[in-house]
């Protein structure tokens, strides 16, 4: 579990996809190397690291190949079906990453739960700039826009934000957040601009919410 509260900016070391593929719709699987220092700090083989707000296992831990920089490079598998339907198969060398470790038991619910489980990706439609924070508005896939709620918590590439605002215009359904300079420094939320893709991951609780309620409503509907 993790908390969507970024502890370091990684960044990507390499992406090689499986079995020959040149890109991710036509992997089956891909290895992401990361470098990175806060988050292998204390990594072990098989740990859990949120990258992206995506849970994905460390399966090696190195000394940076490159002697210039510090820090070690983390290797994670990717599923195919990850590659797909997350922005993780948008990655390429070069591209900046939000890293946070698991939360350990005794450690601060700082954020909101987040699983690291992506729900929908959404892309951002605008960015407007302001006197303390810069406000982002995201398209909201639909099958998922019923799980978020105004003041509501939602997880954008891993880090925890919370809803400003909801609507629907022509283009469909879309929410904003307003970022304040220092998750503008600390994630690279800061770096989006129009059409990026981000991944998106609802509050957990909404979802079982619905889930429990649904049940109930089929059981009195055969009693």
């Amino acid at each position: 579990m993790f908390t969507g509260i970024v502890e370091e900016l990684g960044e990507v070391v390499a992406v090689d996809f499986a079995g020959g593929a040149t890109d991710a719709q036509s992997a089956d699987a891909a290895v992401i190397t990361v470098r990175c220092a806060v988050a292998a700090e204390d990594v072990s083989h098989g740990a859990s690291i949120a990258v992206n707000g995506v849970c994905l296992t460390v399966i090696a831990d190195e000394p940076s190949g490159d002697p210039s920089h510090t820090g070690r490079e983390l290797r994670f598998d990717v599923m195919g079906v990850t590659l797909r339907y997350s922005s993780v198969g948008d990655l390429v060398a070069g591209s900046v990453v939000n890293l946070e470790r698991a939360m350990p038991a005794h450690g601060r619910l700082d954020g909101h739960i987040v699983q690291g489980h992506v729900d929908g990706t959404g892309s951002v439609i605008s960015r407007t700039p302001g006197t303390g924070w810069d406000t982002l508005r995201f398209a909201l896939p639909a099958d998922i826009a019923r799980f978020v709620a105004r003041k509501g918590s939602v997880a954008v590439d891993g880090v925890s934000l919370t809803v400003a605002e909801l609507g629907m215009d022509e283009g469909g359904d879309w929410f904003e957040v307003g970022l304040i300079p220092e998750t503008l420094r600390a994630t690279n939320l800061g770096r989006l601009a129009a059409g990026s893709r981000v991944n998106l991951e609802v509050d957990v609780l909404a979802k079982y919410t619905e889930r429990l309620l649904a049940a109930r409503a089929g059981e009195t509907a055969t009693n």
